[in-house]
């Protein structure tokens, strides 16, 4: 039951215990366990001896249930329990959690980088408040913004970041640009041209076409919404030079060798597709992809094929149980043969990616240990048994 192609293996602990690693993003389509992998990655970091934070983009709060915490907040609060093993490179190894809370981040920013005088009056304005909670690609640009700010401190080791579900998680790649292109398009000059042209002749020049401008859009969003607008525009003008340094610094930091992309992945045919998806974006973009996490796998270690099981079971009418058993040993056969070959298509299409395979677990994962289990099993790959968990083991066989 060997695939046509055999993948690279992903070395797990290699990348989390490399001291150039400053940053994993863990990206994927939605129910993979994209969010279980980066806390697993995160915790199994902290206990081989660097100091981690993980960020969260999804708002489903599962991060905080994984961690077994009731809440998470826009600041990074420190995750009781996890202790450095020595398993690793000695350090001060600890981890931290937070989420991204997009309004609250934006409202720092502002704080942080406004005149004096300007941030109040920003904040207040209704445009603002509906820019700043509910247009396309804020999120993704503050996710940008607090990502720069964790690494911009120099405090962490280890930076991990769990991105949203489905393709939109790699819109926060794209952020830096459209913020550009937002600030530089024609209707944020239009609604900041009355601030720009501080002298009589150039309100001359600006008047009429703004005056047109005003006329059209008035008639579509009503006076008052353009009102606001073009009051934030004005207030923001300042800092539009500074969104765009700062967006760049982070995509710089994306790009860097510092930087490991993980595409997380379930073995079936959409999430595979998916994957192919951020794989050959990631690598248009010169990303570094560090390579595949497919979870949830149903491997068979015993040789006895679907067919002779089946063969054997239907001699073992006496014995139903028995004959129940082989039953469902040829049922996993082929469900191990069929996650094969859909790999074996992914692996074709994209022989230089390596992989790590997660063998599924019974329960739901609820708590730290459970967090360790998979730890294990992402450092284990395609291994017989899971990579020692640090300290994980030895946790729970002293409680």
């Amino acid at each position: 039951m060997s695939p046509a192609r055999v993948a690279p293996v992903l070395d797990v602990d290699a990348l989390l215990d490399d001291p150039d690693t400053r940053v994993v993003v863990c990206c994927g389509s939605g129910g993979v366990g994209k969010t279980t992998t980066s806390a697993a990655l995160a915790i199994r970091a902290a206990e081989r001896g660097r100091r981690t934070v993980v960020l969260t983009i999804d708002p489903a709060k599962r991060l905080a249930q994984a961690l077994g915490l009731a809440a998470l907040s826009n600041e990074p609060g420190r995750v009781a329990g996890v202790h450095e093993s020595g398993a690793g490179r000695p350090g001060g190894g600890e981890l931290h959690a937070m989420m991204l809370d997009m309004r609250r981040t934006f409202d720092e920013m502002v704080y942080a980088h406004a005149e004096p005088g300007r941030a109040g009056t920003i904040i207040e304005n209704p445009f603002y408040q509906t820019i700043s909670s509910s247009f396309s690609g804020t999120q993704e640009y503050m996710a940008m913004e607090k990502l720069g700010q964790l690494a911009a401190t120099g405090e962490w080791d280890l930076i991990v970041v769990d991105t949203p579900p489905s393709r939109s998680a790699l819109d926060f790649l794209d952020a830096p640009q459209r913020m550009s292109n937002f600030l530089d398009g024609r209707m944020i000059r239009l609604l900041s041209a009355p601030a720009r042209a501080g002298g009589r002749g150039l309100r001359k020049i600006v008047g009429a076409g703004f005056t047109l401008f005003a006329k059209a859009v008035s008639t579509i969003l009503g006076g008052q919404l353009l009102a606001d607008a073009s009051a934030f525009v004005q207030a923001f003008d300042t800092m539009f030079g500074g969104f765009r340094e700062r967006a760049t610094a982070t995509y710089a930091l994306l790009r860097s060798p510092g930087t490991a992309f993980l595409v997380v992945a379930a073995p079936e045919p959409d999430a595979l597709r998916e994957a192919a998806y951020f794989v050959d974006r990631l690598s248009a973009d010169d990303m570094p992809l560090a390579g595949l996490v497919l979870n949830r796998t149903h491997p068979v270690r015993a040789q006895l094929s679907a067919t002779k099981a089946r063969d054997a079971a239907e001699g073992l009418r006496g014995a139903p149980l028995a004959a129940a058993v082989l039953r469902l040993h040829a049922d996993r056969v082929d469900l191990a043969e069929r996650e094969e070959r859909l790999l074996s298509r992914f692996t074709s299409a994209h022989p230089a990616v390596a992989v790590t395979r997660v063998p599924v677990v019974a329960n739901d994962i609820a708590d730290l240990d459970g967090l360790r289990e998979i730890g294990s099993r992402l450092a284990a790959g395609d291994s017989e048994e899971p990579a020692a968990a640090a300290p994980g083991r030895a946790l729970r066989s002293a409680r």
